[in-house]
């Protein structure tokens, strides 16, 4: 039995992983802020499927806490198959309109602990013959979208230059770019969801479908539901300076 850890599991894109994985018995390790949203997905997976799942709270701002999480990563009696790296937030305001530290710590939990977990779990991975990375990047990866935008393409450029990188290790690498989906971030961030219309949502259970069938066929790049893969190649052949303008209005 292999064992995935799930950042970011207390809900939404994270706790739908949680949900399938556990399904498909892997035992997990569930990292997030919110220790009783944790033990409630914790609870309901393994009374689904007995699972053994182990809880660890941390927030991966804190550099401690995110240690502890690396730790775990690193625990050779105790190893990691599927390292998940889905925590994230925005800040649904302009970048003129935040503080500095509020930027930082965007940038903390989409690329710092991004880098540092999954280059925490690799060298197991590597050495054990065997493992795979996902990592939950955007749309917002492929259009000028401030810092969010610009550390999604991060994650994107990051994913892929590593699946390369480690071609032949078998260990796999691969991006997951979500379109809109309902989680708890468009709410958190004061975005208003009725301002779009309801046939781009996705469910969270729709993402990790797809990411996990991507993943089963060995893709790097996974862009869930056709709709979406097809206007990820409109967005990917307009001229740049159309994506600004357009941006501009966000």
């Amino acid at each position: 039995m292999t064992t995935a850890l799930i950042t970011g599991a207390s809900s939404g894109i994270g706790a739908a992983f949680a949900v399938k994985l556990a399904a498909q018995q892997h035992d997990l390790v569930l990292v997030a802020r919110d220790e009783a949203r944790l033990a409630e997905v914790a609870k309901a997976a393994t009374d689904a499927h007995g699972v053994a799942i182990e809880v660890l709270p941390a927030d991966l701002i804190d550099p401690v806490a995110r240690a502890r999480v690396e730790a775990r990563l690193r625990d050779t009696d105790h190893p990691i198959d599927l390292l998940v790296n889905n925590a994230g937030f925005a800040l649904g305001k302009r970048f003129t309109r935040t503080t500095v530290d509020e930027q930082d710590q965007l940038l903390d939990i989409l690329v710092r602990a991004v880098l540092r977990l999954t280059h925490a779990a690799l060298p197991g991975m590597i050495g054990r013959g065997h493992g795979a990375v996902i990592n939950i990047s955007s749309i917002a990866g492929e259009v000028p979208y401030g810092t969010y935008g610009a550390a999604k393409a991060w994650v994107n450029s990051f994913s892929q230059g590593l699946a390369a990188e480690l071609r032949g290790t078998g260990v796999q690498v691969m991006t997951v770019l979500p379109g809109f989906t309902r989680t708890e971030l468009q709410s958190r961030a004061g975005i208003n969801r009725s301002s779009l219309p309801g046939f781009i949502w996705l469910d969270p259970s729709t993402v990790v479908d797809g990411a996990l069938r991507d993943l089963s066929r060995g893709r790097v790049v996974s862009v869930p539901t056709v709709r979406y893969r097809l206007l990820t190649t409109a967005v990917r052949m307009t001229p740049r300076a159309l994506l600004r303008a357009s941006a501009r209005r966000f």
